[in-house]
């Protein structure tokens, strides 16, 4: 059976990790639960692994939906969430495919995780398929191929937007605005309307702007891994 790595943040804040009065964060719930019911219902293996490995946090945790409630429930899927892969556990030779899940804390740990870069670099020069949702994408920021140029670099993405981080209030607490960031490493930002399901691929990269388009994601990775190693 075909594997593929999911990465879930192991910040739990919206803020740096001394920044006591912030509001707590995690993985998105629904950002994870949607794209593993759609690959795992292909026939896909998924692990779960986080910069520092070990207990993750959750945010967005409506059990009002379905699948989440679902993938929650389940006591071995939420078991493998507290218990995630270490980096230097993973041989990235073993995965077709690496899923970065968004929640704002993942703008505080992803983009320094130079072992996470490398892996996800590994699985794509091997013909393998990169893929993040909404905040996820903050995990590509720093991750450069072989070649030194970063992966987004002249490729069309879709992440949580700048108008979209205004609305929710955290414009002025990320440490970063993920859309910009994108556009300086060379990508060609592609929004859509507010909170709307929109999905990007390019060549074997695919984005989806926020929580709306996480099912998307998995959805459009389907045909590319088909053909992926």
């Amino acid at each position: 059976m075909s594997r593929i790595l999911f990465v879930l943040t192991s910040h739990d804040r919206k803020g740096p990790a001394d920044a006591a009065d912030a509001a707590p964060s995690g993985f998105y719930l629904s950002e994870v639960s949607h794209p593993h019911k759609v690959l795992s219902e292909a026939g896909y293996a998924v692990d779960f692994i986080s910069p520092r490995g070990g207990k993750t946090q959750v945010d967005g945790l409506d059990l009002n939906d379905p699948v989440n409630a679902a993938f929650w429930n389940t006591p071995a899927l939420r078991a493998a969430t507290e218990n995630t892969l270490m980096p230097l556990q993973v041989d990235p030779d073993a995965y077709v495919a690496i899923f970065y899940a968004g929640g704002h804390a993942t703008m505080w740990d992803f983009p320094d995780s130079a072992e996470l870069a490398a892996i996800a670099a590994r699985i794509y020069e091997r013909g393998g398929v990169v893929a993040a949702v909404c905040h996820g994408p903050a995990g590509l920021v720093n991750l450069k191929l072989s070649d030194g140029r970063y992966l987004v670099d002249g490729k069309d993405v879709a992440a949580f937007t700048n108008e979209e981080e205004r609305a929710v209030g955290l414009h002025d607490v990320v440490p970063f605005l993920l859309a910009d960031v994108l556009r300086e490493r060379g990508a060609r930002h592609v929004p859509a309307p507010d909170f709307q399901a929109h999905v990007v691929v390019s060549d074997r990269l695919v984005t989806g702007q926020n929580p709306a388009s996480a099912a998307g994601v998995a959805g459009a990775m389907l045909p590319l891994l088909a053909s992926a190693v």
